[in-house]
């Protein structure tokens, strides 16, 4: 079997003397998205940030495309090749959707011509961001930030996405629009890491699931037999 492009292996961070994950081993193949579920505070969103250099680990090993990123600085992590969504949608409100777009461009500054061919694709992807190029970010819907902080993720080519809570506080259609993007995004080949509260709409377009319960892996498996399992919620609770 290939190699992972990304592998976690007995992750565990703290915060204080509280253990938040325990012990955590997950892996995603090249252009697979694999969803982590489980209920709130069951140490899915600090696995996430682990990964991405946002918090230090206390032990494990992640293995980006084979290379070591544990306790690596964020900056470091996006060169390798990983971007991250968090859930909190932080866009520079002051600055314009383009201007958005260009700071996630960063390490490609010397890359003109190419930053101005994503720029495009982005616009491409999302139309909507393509309207509003020259509106303050701070000023857009809810789901036109998210379209954003995404679009603004990927300007750095990333080879591994981590999404948290993409559909978090949306309205329905816009999360039919956040998922179908997900999908065609996973189609281009990109590897996802996916962290979501709306199971079903999740497991419809991944292709495994982990699902965490008290900061360990509860559960695992394709996410058809996941999302066919009679009661999710037993899942969750570990029932």
């Amino acid at each position: 079997m290939a190699e992972p492009m990304l592998a976690v292996e007995d992750l565990e961070v703290r915060h204080g003397a509280i253990r938040a994950v325990r012990g955590v081993s997950l892996h995603a193949a090249p252009g697979e998205l694999v969803v982590i579920l489980g209920a709130n505070g069951a140490g899915k969103s600090s696995t996430l940030m682990a990964i991405a250099g946002a918090l230090r680990p206390a032990s494990g090993r992640i293995r980006l495309n084979g290379r070591d990123i544990a306790g690596a600085r964020p900056e470091r992590i996006v060169r390798i090749g990983l971007a991250t969504v968090p859930e909190t949608r932080d866009v520079f409100p002051d600055l314009t959707v383009r201007e958005n777009l260009t700071l996630g461009s960063f390490i490609r500054r010397s890359d003109r011509a190419g930053v101005a061919e994503d720029e495009a694709r982005m616009f491409a992807l999302f139309p909507r961001l393509s309207e509003r190029a020259h509106q303050p970010a701070g000023t857009l819907s809810g789901g036109e930030q998210q379209m954003l902080v995404i679009a603004r993720a990927l300007m750095s080519r990333p080879r591994v996405l981590l999404l948290d809570e993409p559909s978090l506080g949306l309205a329905p259609v816009i999360v039919d629009q956040i998922f179908a993007m997900v999908a065609e995004l996973k189609q281009s080949g990109l590897t996802i890491l996916l962290v979501e509260q709306n199971a079903a709409k999740a497991l419809a377009v991944a292709d495994r699931a982990y699902v965490m319960r008290l900061g360990q892996i509860a559960t695992e498996g394709d996410a058809a037999e996941i999302r066919s399992a009679t009661d999710l919620g037993a899942l969750y609770l570990g029932g």
